[in-house]
C-alpha cells in the first residue's frame, strides 16, 4: 500500500462512516463479554500469568505422554489462525494455542508499552510452567515465529522441535501499514478507529490468493482488534517491532539454535519475504525447508491441510519429504 493510497483511505473515512455506521468503522472497543461469547468455546481456558489473563485452548490427545505442540500466531492475529492445523493434527498431538499479549481475548498488559523479546519469551515460559509442560514442540508464524526461535535459545532443553512459518528474525523494512501505525500521533489516532474494510485490505495483502479472504475472516480479525485495549496494544507491538527490525544484531544468535527446525514459507509473502528465509537457511544449514507457490504470509490459513501434513511429517521424522516448492493445491 502506498502512502497516497493510505491517505486516500483516511479521506474516505467520513463518507463511509455515514453509510456503514460505527461498528464497521471500528470506533471504540467492543465489550469483552460479547467477544468472549463469540470467540471462546468449550475448549477455551484462561490462566493468570503475572498481570495477564491469557486465553488459550487445550485440544487433541489427552493421554499421558502424548506429544505436545504449542502454536504461536502472528502479529494482529489470534489463536484462531490455527483452526485448520488443529483439525488435521488433533488426533495425534495435544495442541496448545494461545492469544499472545495484546492480541485476541488476552488483551494488552497494563504494565508495559514495549513487548520486546525478553518480555515475550518470559511470558511464554511462565505460561508453559502454569500448564505444567516440560517438553514441547513449537510452531510459530511471523511474530510467533520470532518468539519461538528466541524461546528455543532461552530454554533449549524444553523445545523438542521447531517450526518457523514466515518467521520474523532479521533486520528488514516494516510492512507499510504497521510502519505508519507506529508513528507518533498517528498510532494514537489509529487506536481510536480501525475500519473493517482496512483490515480486509491488509488481509488481502497478506494472502497470496486474495479470493480466500472471506467476509467471516475479515470480521474475526476486525472484531478481535476491538477488544478493549487491543488497538493501542497493537500500536505498541508495532513500535517494538520497528525498533527490533532496525537492530543489526537481531539475528546474531540464530546459528546457535540446536533444535531440529523446519522452515515453511509462502513464496508470495511480501511482509517477511523470501530473502529472510534465505538468511535462515544460511544460518541453519541443517534445517528442513519447504516453500509454497502462490501462497502469502500465512500458509497455515491459506493452505491449512497441506501445511499441517507437512508439519506432521516433520514432527514425526525430523525431516520433510516434499519438493522445495509445493504447489498451492486447494484444501
Amino acid at each position: 500500500m502506498t502512502f497516497i493510497r493510505f491517505m486516500a483511505v483516511n479521506v474516505l473515512f467520513l463518507p463511509v462512516l455515514l453509510t456503514t455506521g460505527c461498528a464497521s468503522m471500528g470506533f471504540g472497543p467492543r465489550p469483552l463479554s460479547e467477544l468472549t461469547d463469540h470467540y471462546a468455546n468449550d475448549k477455551s481456558r484462561f490462566v493468570a500469568v503475572d498481570n495477564l489473563l491469557l486465553h488459550y485452548r487445550d485440544e487433541g490427545q489427552t493421554q499421558p505422554g502424548a506429544p505436545v505442540l504449542v502454536l504461536l500466531h502472528g502479529v494482529a492475529s489470534s489463536l484462531h489462525t490455527w483452526d485448520g492445523w488443529v483439525a488435521e493434527l488433533k488426533n495425534d498431538y495435544r495442541i496448545i494455542r494461545l492469544d499472545l499479549p495484546a492480541h485476541g481475548l488476552t488483551g494488552p498488559d497494563p504494565d508495559v508499552k514495549r513487548y520486546d523479546t525478553a518480555y515475550m519469551t518470559d511470558k511464554l515460559d511462565k505460561f508453559l510452567n502454569a500448564l505444567g509442560l516440560t517438553e514441547v514442540s513449537l510452531a510459530g508464524n511471523s511474530l510467533g515465529g520470532f518468539i519461538s526461535w528466541n524461546y528455543a535459545l532461552y530454554r533449549p532443553q524444553r523445545v523438542e522441535k521447531l517450526i518457523l512459518i514466515d518467521a520474523a528474525g532479521y533486520p528488514q523494512p516494516m510492512p507499510f501499514i504497521m510502519d505508519v501505525a507506529s508513528w507518533p500521533v498517528i498510532g494514537e489516532m489509529s487506536s481510536l478507529m480501525m475500519p473493517r474494510f482496512l483490515v480486509g485490505m491488509n488481509l488481502r495483502d497478506a494472502y497470496g490468493d486474495s479470493e480466500k479472504v472471506t467476509d467471516e475472516l475479515v470480521k474475526r480479525y476486525h472484531d478481535l482488534s476491538l477488544r478493549p485495549g487491543n488497538a493501542m496494544g497493537l500500536v505498541n507491538i508495532f513500535r517494538t517491532m520497528k525498533v527490533q527490525s532496525r537492530n543489526p544484531h537481531l539475528a546474531d544468535q540464530v546459528p546457535q539454535l540446536q533444535v531440529p527446525t523446519l522452515l515453511m514459507w509462502g513464496e508470495q509473502d511480501e511482509w517477511v519475504p523470501l530473502d529472510v528465509l534465505a538468511s535462515f537457511r544460511r544460518d541453519l544449514p541443517e534445517a528442513s525447508v519447504i516453500t509454497y507457490e502462490g501462497v502469502g504470509h500465512m500458509p497455515m490459513e491459506e493452505l491449512p491441510v497441506q501445511s499441517a501434513r507437512d508439519a506432521q511429517n516433520f514432527l514425526r521424522t525430523g525431516k520433510v519429504f516434499t519438493l522445495p516448492s509445493a504447489t498451492a493445491m486447494s484444501d
